[in-house]
């Protein structure tokens, strides 16, 4: 399939399907209670310090408040060209690392162009071009509207993984870290799915504490060892490879809830984190 846009596939159900409402609840999650409080606007004098992000992807009422943390955050750092936009393959169609390499994606705040150049750049070894594996996958999607509501001009490289072991994230970063200066790169992952919220926020923690130290294989081995549900360890994985080629020097937790602490039932829940990469 080669269309010329990709329409949005969950408009309407993970975030408001008109562009008004979605403008509202973009700014409801902002000034949310969890959320950082207030709509931040974009600092064109930015030191352009973060090289990557870590944000959630579930519906906007749940994760929301969470994820604009990482996106306040981001607009205090000033400007930049594209966002390339890794995360994980949630319903298996197409090739182990795919990426969408030309036209367009829409949203109901517009459309974003795809940096086709910066997209070629990325071809060759475990990535290809696809786009069968982008059609219905909802992990990169739900970032566009945050973006859009942020900044004009800004276009987009998106890459969705299904294979995540550690040699492919070691691969997707390292060719990620190459492919241009002024970009940033978002992995787009929630953390433990469907455990009581005390369980998830443990094993949560052990994670963060792993992408925190920059320390992908410290990822998978707690991942393991704590049979942990996060859905975009590859993508997160990669990031944090492509950060540290690119000289990241810290990373910043900003912000952990849980899908209890918005919905109020703790009992099965799916937790959330923000984490900048700066160098």
């Amino acid at each position: 399939m080669n269309a010329k846009a990709r329409g949005a596939v969950v408009a309407g159900t993970f975030y408001a399907g008109t562009s008004e409402g979605l403008r509202e609840q973009i700014e409801w999650c902002y000034r949310h209670e969890l959320g950082p409080g207030f709509v931040p606007k974009v600092n064109s004098k930015g030191s352009r310090e973060i090289i990557a992000l870590v944000v959630p992807h579930a519906g906007y009422i749940y994760s929301g408040p969470v994820a604009a943390h990482a996106y306040k955050e981001l607009a205090n750092d000033g400007i930049f060209d594209t966002a390339v936009i890794l995360g994980p393959n949630h319903t298996g169609y197409g090739a182990a690392v795919s990426v969408w390499t030309k036209g367009g994606w829409r949203t109901p705040l517009g459309e974003m162009k795809i940096n086709k150049e910066l997209a070629d750049k990325l071809l060759g070894g475990v990535i290809e071009a696809d786009e069968t594996a982008h059609l219905y996958e909802h992990s990169i999607e739900v970032q566009l509207p945050w973006l859009q509501y942020l900044y004009e001009g800004v276009s987009i490289v998106p890459i969705t993984m299904l294979a995540q072991d550690i040699e492919t994230a070691r691969e997707v970063g390292k060719a990620v870290s190459k492919v241009g200066d002024n970009i940033i790169i978002i992995a787009s992952s929630d953390f433990t799915h469907y455990e009581p919220h005390h369980i998830a926020s443990e094993k949560d923690k052990s994670m963060i504490e792993a992408i925190i130290n920059l320390d992908e294989g410290k990822l998978y081995q707690r991942r393991a060892s704590l049979d942990c549900t996060m859905c975009g360890y590859g993508a997160v994985a990669a990031a944090i490879v492509a950060a540290k080629a690119m000289k990241a020097k810290e990373a910043t937790l900003l912000k952990y809830a849980t899908s209890g602490d918005t919905s109020g039932d703790f009992s099965r829940v799916v937790g959330y984190g923000s984490i900048v990469i700066r160098r």
